[in-house]
């Protein structure tokens, strides 16, 4: 066994499955959407016309895109800057709680294993504007009925909502682990010396978790790169477009209005896009957080 170990070959043999995998579903795709982007195709003739630049010079020019962009970003401060301190908050409640930890783990995860259509369409009943919880919560401070998903100015924050409710769980079970695998000595030592509760939380346990949470800022900017379902699922991109992000205006114009060519630049445009700002945080924020040893 160990003479067969020693042979290059037999590491080779075990790689190649997943790396054919790789090649024929991650590469191969990418360098295809590359390709079609130049041209101007249907995504079902022979005929494949390439033009250039032309679609990208479309897509730049489309105010309807930079609208979409400009809502990925609001995905993307959302969860930075609303959903990753809920996230923290919560994992350390649940995390000191002395009875039931595993049913509140249990509860807030179970959000993130149902489908994304049931969600949407959970939270479309509860945003109702005639019998929604929302709305009723709203009527017993006097409050008129809101339009959530049809109101130009609610619609946006609504889907942001939806979406964080659907994923927190998954990220604070990911947090916890990292805070319960601190070594209580840590905790106590702080505690016998005086320390208050929100100390030992600011001072020890949130430092000492920092690199789990600079983990989940990085799948959260991903997650909000390709955010789609759950917008085609509440608004489908309305009213007018004003929840429209990359992926559902690429959708549009590659498989509504057949349009392959300028639908898979924007593809290309949305991992371009996902490449620079994880380079960037990498670069300027995630490189500062070192890895705790204790």
């Amino acid at each position: 066994m160990n003479k067969a170990l020693r042979n290059p070959l037999i590491y080779v043999l075990f790689i190649l499955p997943a790396f054919i995998l790789f090649l024929a579903f991650f590469i191969y795709p990418v360098f295809t959407a590359v390709n079609n982007s130049f041209t101007s195709w249907n995504g079902i003739s022979k005929n494949v016309h390439y033009i250039g630049f032309d679609n990208y010079v479309q897509a730049f020019n489309d105010l309807a895109f930079w609208k979409s962009v400009r809502n990925n970003v609001y995905f993307i401060l959302f969860s930075c800057f609303i959903q990753v301190p809920l996230i923290i908050i919560f994992s350390l409640l649940i995390a000191n709680v002395k009875r039931f930890k595993g049913l509140y783990k249990t509860a807030v995860f179970m959000p993130s294993i149902m489908s994304t259509a049931v969600i949407g369409i959970l939270w479309g009943f509860i945003y109702n504007p005639d019998f929604g919880l929302a709305n009723e919560v709203l009527g017993l401070f006097g409050v008129s009925p809101v339009y959530w998903l049809s109101d130009k100015n609610w619609a946006m924050i609504s889907i942001l909502i939806t979406n964080a409710w659907q994923w927190t769980g998954f990220y604070i079970v990911m947090v916890l682990a990292a805070i319960l695998s601190i070594p209580k000595e840590l905790d106590e030592a702080a505690a016998i010396d005086g320390a208050t509760g929100f100390q030992r939380a600011t001072k020890i346990t949130l430092p000492l978790i920092m690199p789990i949470v600079s983990v989940v800022i990085m799948l959260s900017i991903a997650g909000a790169m390709k955010a789609a379902d759950i917008v085609l699922v509440m608004t489908k991109g309305g009213p007018a477009g004003s929840t429209d992000v990359m992926a559902t205006y690429m959708i549009r114009y590659a498989i509504t209005s057949f349009r392959h060519g300028f639908g898979n630049s924007i593809a290309v445009l949305i991992f371009v896009f996902t490449i620079i700002i994880t380079v960037l945080y990498q670069v300027l924020i995630a490189k500062r957080t070192e890895r705790i040893e204790y």
